[in-house]
């Protein structure tokens, strides 16, 4: 894997654990083959290998995704309990 593009990438991502999560979905969906999705969304010489490829799809921006809206945790509050 390439040490520049995964900078490039992670500048792009800005989260190192949802780039690995991209990068490794990515990966096994240009490995299954069979055409779609496994085939490379940039122009790439023979000799890349998948990781690379599929960070340069991050980089060109050929790939999308979304972050969920982080949200304030909750303290979740006791329900009162009836004495007998």
């Amino acid at each position: 894997m390439n040490a520049e593009l995964c900078k490039k990438a992670l500048e792009i991502v800005g989260n190192p654990n949802v780039l690995v999560n991209l990068l490794s979905r990515r990966v096994r969906q240009l490995n299954a083959g069979g055409g779609g999705w496994g085939r490379p969304l940039v122009d790439v010489p023979a000799s890349m290998g998948l990781a690379d490829i599929a960070l340069t799809e991050i980089i060109e921006k050929k790939m999308g995704w979304e972050m969920p809206e982080e949200k304030a945790a909750v303290r979740p509050v006791a329900k009162k309990r009836k004495k007998h």
